[in-house]
């Protein structure tokens, strides 16, 4: 959430002010103005009220202290006190007008996105997306490289058929060597990060409340992606990054247990209500699959520093399983919502012949902080709000897509990758 006293708060001179910056930053996100603009006219209305009510309590005051030496006199205090019944009256009013006006600031605050870092480029669609680095060359083959889908019906260890029958579009059963190897997947991502990369393992919640949803942004403005059960205040988690960032929520850490870093594995569930007609086919756009996420409470100085470390611990995955991959910094116009700055990391895919998003490494700085009430405290000062950072580690389904399609031979089989064939009983290769 933003910082409506920053927004409020006069240039200094040097420089523009907050209120400028963040306006400019929302026009690079090619976001509504109207929303910034009622906000302000909304505090300016808030602080004329509670202006009204502190002169309004200070006459009250002055008026109250007449009454003893009025009494004193035996004069008559009736006309005195019914001035200061009706400034009670007054007071209690303009509060309660000022407490209104600041629950619509606080909503209208939580629908808008989060101030971009000075080093995201500016552009107007994902095409403006800055390439970073390229690490590997596209994978080629002397045959035609079959989809994942293609591959997995081929071999019969992946059936849409049948989830659409149990469960609907964009569910799939894994079976045999798929299942072992999407455990695999995950079993080495998180092996990985905890023993090598040094987050502590955590498997969260599948279900939370509104508050963890409200806490990392995606509430109130994306309900929609979401499952909720109804006629409860429980939703199916999206991913570990909203129960694993409200771990923390309305607590106030100490500075020197920072940084605190979680990988995660859980399922995610997403509704995908703004996706129609794209990916219907094979696992790229599924209601249900599984994901890693690495976390990351850091100390504001430090955030930017552990973001590049974050995002290097994700590629390392990629490394590990010589898949090609680049590294692109997201523009203004496709970030998203709640990121002050944003790598995606696009593993390439021959069956598609195309890069596809597999992780999304994100700085929120102190966005979604403000919003959980995440706080740390150095020795003797004031409470100050961490930076949050998070991203997939990787993505599970996805990356068993790119094994099927990077590994493919042209007899049908798969190479397995050699970092995952201890996780696959020794096994090289797979085999209808």
């Amino acid at each position: 959430m933003i910082d409506l006293k920053m927004l409020e708060r006069k240039a200094d001179g040097v420089g523009p002010s907050y209120y400028e910056e963040y306006r400019q930053s929302l026009m690079n996100r090619g976001a509504n103005l109207e929303v910034l603009d009622q906000v302000m006219a909304l505090a300016q209305t808030r602080r004329e009220y509670i202006t009204k009510s502190e002169t309004a309590k200070a006459h009250q005051n002055k008026v109250s202290q007449t009454v003893p030496q009025l009494k004193k006199e035996g004069k008559d205090v009736t006309a005195v006190l019914a001035e200061m019944s009706e400034l009670a009256a007054q007071v209690k009013k303009l509060e309660a007008d000022a407490a209104s006006v600041d629950e619509k600031v606080t909503a209208l605050l939580m629908t808008m996105p989060n101030k971009l870092h000075a080093s995201v480029p500016v552009g107007k669609s994902e095409a403006d997306n800055k390439l970073v680095k390229t690490v590997g060359e596209p994978t080629k083959f002397s045959f035609k490289a079959k989809e994942h889908w293609e591959i997995g019906e081929k071999l019969g260890i992946i059936d849409f058929e049948r989830a659409g029958k149990v469960t609907g579009t964009r569910f799939a059963f894994l079976k045999s060597h798929a299942a072992r190897l999407e455990r695999a997947l995950a079993q080495y991502f998180m092996d990985l990060h905890s023993q090598k990369h040094g987050y502590t393992e955590m498997i969260p919640p599948y279900i939370v409340n509104s508050a963890s949803y409200t806490g990392t942004g995606q509430f109130p403005k994306f309900t929609d992606d979401v499952f909720h059960l109804t006629g409860t205040d429980y939703h199916l988690i999206s991913t570990a990054e909203v129960p694993v960032t409200n771990y923390f929520r309305d607590e106030i850490l100490k500075e020197e247990e920072l940084p605190v870093s979680f990988c995660a594995y859980s399922p995610c569930f997403r509704s995908e209500a703004g996706a129609s007609g794209r990916d219907t086919k094979g696992l790229i756009r599924q209601h249900q699959f599984h994901k890693v996420e690495l976390m990351t409470f850091a100390h504001p100085s430090k955030s930017h520093e552990l973001h590049e470390a974050l995002t290097s611990h994700a590629e390392q995955c990629l490394l590990d399983l010589e898949l090609p991959f680049r590294r692109m910094l997201l523009c203004s116009a496709d970030i998203g919502f709640g990121a002050a700055k944003c790598y995606d990391l696009e593993v390439w895919l021959p069956g598609a012949g195309a890069y596809r998003e597999i992780s999304s490494c994100s700085n929120f700085e102190d966005f979604q902080a403000r919003r959980a009430n995440i706080r740390f405290r150095a020795a003797g000062g004031k409470p100050q709000f961490v930076h949050t950072l998070n991203g997939s580690g990787l993505a599970v389904g996805r990356t068993l897509i790119a094994v099927l399609e990077n590994y493919q031979r042209e007899d049908g089989s798969i190479l397995i990758p050699k970092v995952l064939q201890k996780y696959m009983g020794g096994a090289t290769e797979i085999r209808g």
